[in-house]
């Protein structure tokens, strides 16, 4: 885990001073909800329909046992018991009183946790895989380089006020884990035929009204530039980025009008003014960060699996649980273990205070510790011994966190909707919990295979639809909710957005369209094929024929 320093932690103690006199100021009508607006939203205060949202980052995804009961206790003391996951590997806390955010953010302090960037138009929360340091297919730890970016994006000066947010994700796995191409800047770390470390870099993606699946810019820049290619490409941005226009604000808009190669040349010049040694990466900094991810000595043990072998044959729940919800780890006889916050009938995101006490008890009881967010909203134990997974198992039970339903019909991401949101057409939850439960049996759920919904309240799209295997948008047709369907993204290295299919649907008549397309689904695979293989056979046809003549 890095540990913050006395330079972090002057920085977080003076801006919970500043922002308790400014609340304080608001309080008492010494500033107006204009005046006010900016400086809460630096502070991640968000004012949504029935009451105030903190959004807490979680830098790469990264928790200690300490800081989950830290979100416990917050939890319980300032919100109603509980605080949702999100895409962006944070936490939000939904209804907070003003007067008690200060005191919020000095109880993160405690913990080096803090609300920065976390909104408005400058680099926000940087996200990487969340099985990061533990995963056998991984090249390198992006957390060490994402802990970089952090350090070097905070409260950077030329860059707190952007066109637009600005949202940066690095992989260091073929597999993706952190979604890459749909962020406005991803990293992929890759070696050159010489053995040198360096990033793939795709400038250009996002969601939302404009879904864009970001180009490759640049196919292998040096480690020790990251940070001067990056501050080449935020300047590109700052200097021609749109910013009379909200909806083509972001970067992506300005990589596609310009075109993929001009703005490439765009950047390298721009790349080429700054002094080289100046945004160098400083391999000890870089050494010193590696060293605190360093994992102590993990013992292997190839036995491990026989004994598990054992305990599955006489319980089929663990072995459901086992198969979908863990991981091969890089060392012989460890596993990481997916903790769902997704039971039936559930929220997405949502764990209550006592879950989270809980979860951090188990992460030092069986994963050094630690704890990990996904774009998901799930959690991640990254560093189990294969010998405690049946006892991590039972324990997860207890608390209603063990469904085993990762990756499957029942692992839905959602936004908050309309529930919540200001900026939501439809509602996004009761959507998920109502699909959750029509397709609750887990022998299904394990028949289906792998399959990935999303669901948004509005074109924003928080829940990121646009990735999603079956994708749901909520939208507003003359005060009605109503809800489009699409088929076919993908958020892993073959990113694709979906399609949409034709005419929005009711909630009821959006529950039965996904029933309809999994039954179709069903009906054209052949043996082992998974729903994204037997969609790319088929085509889209087959499913908006079947869709359409039975509705």
């Amino acid at each position: 885990m890095y540990t913050y320093d006395t330079l972090d932690k002057a920085l977080l103690n003076q801006r919970v001073a500043e922002f308790r006199e400014q609340v304080k100021r608001r309080i008492a009508g010494e500033l107006t909800e204009d005046q006010f607006k900016p400086l809460r939203l630096m502070n991640g205060l968000y004012l949504q329909t029935h009451a105030y949202m903190l959004r807490v980052a979680v830098p790469y995804g990264t928790l200690s046992s300490d800081q989950m009961r830290k979100f416990a206790y917050i939890a319980r003391t300032y919100d109603r018991g509980y605080g949702h996951f999100t895409t962006r590997q944070n936490i939000q806390f939904n209804w907070i009183e003003l007067g008690s955010t200060p005191d919020i953010l000095y109880d993160l302090s405690e913990v080096d946790l803090h609300a920065i960037q976390t909104s408005g138009n400058c680099i926000r929360n940087v996200t990487a895989d969340p099985f990061a340091g533990a995963a056998a297919d991984e090249l390198d730890d992006p957390r060490v380089w994402s802990e970089i970016i952090r350090q070097w994006s905070t409260l950077h000066p030329e860059f707190s006020f952007l066109p637009r947010k600005f949202k940066i994700a690095v992989t260091g796995a073929d597999a993706d884990r952190a979604a890459i191409k749909f962020h406005d800047i991803g990293l992929k770390i890759v070696r050159n035929d010489a053995g040198d470390l360096g990033f793939q870099v795709f400038v250009g993606g996002g969601q939302g009204r404009t879904p864009f699946v970001a180009p490759l810019i640049r196919p292998f820049l040096p480690a020790k530039d990251i940070l001067r290619y990056l501050d080449a490409a935020l300047r590109v941005y700052n200097q021609h980025g749109r910013r009379d226009n909200i909806y083509k604000a972001r970067i992506k808009i300005l990589v596609d009008s310009l075109g993929a190669d001009q703005f490439s040349l765009d950047v390298e010049r721009e790349f080429e003014k700054l002094d080289p040694d100046l945004l160098a990466v400083n391999e000890k900094e870089v050494e010193r960060i590696r060293d605190m991810f360093a994992l102590p000595y993990l013992r292997p043990d190839t036995d491990a699996q026989a004994g598990l072998e054992q305990a599955m044959e006489q319980s089929n729940p663990l072995r459901r649980w086992c198969e979908t919800n863990t991981e091969v780890h890089k060392v012989p006889g460890y596993a990481i273990a997916t903790v769902s916050l997704k039971p039936v009938g559930g929220i997405p995101g949502d764990a209550t205070a006592d879950q989270m006490d809980t979860v951090a008890d188990l992460a030092d009881r069986y994963s050094l510790g630690e704890i990990r967010v996904t774009y998901t909203q799930n959690l991640v134990l990254p560093h189990v011994r294969v010998a405690d997974l049946p006892l991590l198992w039972a324990a997860l039970d207890q608390i209603s966190l063990a469904t085993a339903n990762a990756g499957l019909v029942t692992d839905i991401i959602a936004c908050p909707g309309l529930d919540y949101c200001t900026l939501a057409n439809a509602r996004s939850i009761p959507l998920a919990q109502r699909i959750s439960e029509r397709f609750a049996d887990l022998d299904a759920q394990h028949n289906i295979g792998p399959l990935d919904i999303r669901i948004s309240g509005c074109i924003n799209a928080c829940g990121h639809h646009h990735a999603g295997h079956i994708g749901i948008l909520g939208v507003d047709k003359k005060g009605v909710e109503l809800y489009q369907l699409t088929l076919g993204g993908q958020g892993n290295r073959d990113s694709a957005i979906g399609k949409i299919l034709g005419p929005g649907f009711d909630e009821d008549g959006i529950i039965g369209a996904v029933e309809n397309v999994i039954a179709t689904y069903l009906n054209m695979r052949t043996i082992g094929e998974t729903f994204s293989e037997t969609l790319q056979r088929k085509g889209h046809s087959p499913f908006k024929e079947r869709l359409y003549d039975h509705t």
